[in-house]
């Protein structure tokens, strides 16, 4: 399975390395961790990250992670997003990169050297 992605802010990756483990604010909320495929990530980046700095982009190894990934579209349509199902383990997280916006506060590209991108 390709490299999934998840974008957070700088400081909740910093408390997840100190905790051992990274939980969103999603998981205790909705149950699950959103993630995108690499074809993904800029889309929703613009939805729901447009003009926000100090974010980061995890790149996930599926096969790494200790809980259950699904891929379902909860929203309606076509549209398949994997969910992370339980807290995610750190030694899934293959790459964690910087995401910067564009001077007008949109994002284009992935970084440079991201993983599957």
């Amino acid at each position: 399975m390709a490299i999934i992605f998840h974008i957070t802010h700088a400081v909740d990756w910093e408390n997840a390395r100190q905790q051992g483990q990274y939980a969103s604010d999603t998981l205790a909320s909705q149950g699950f961790i959103h993630c995108s495929k690499p074809g993904q990530i800029i889309a929703v980046a613009n939805r729901f990250y447009a003009g926000q700095k100090d974010l980061l982009l995890l790149a996930i190894a599926p096969a790494r992670v200790e809980a259950e990934i699904r891929f379902e579209n909860l929203e309606g349509g076509d549209e398949l997003f994997p969910h992370i199902y339980g807290p995610l383990n750190l030694e899934a997280v293959t790459a964690v990169l910087p995401l910067l916006p564009e001077a007008d506060g949109r994002f284009i590209n992935l970084p440079e050297n991201a993983p599957g991108g």
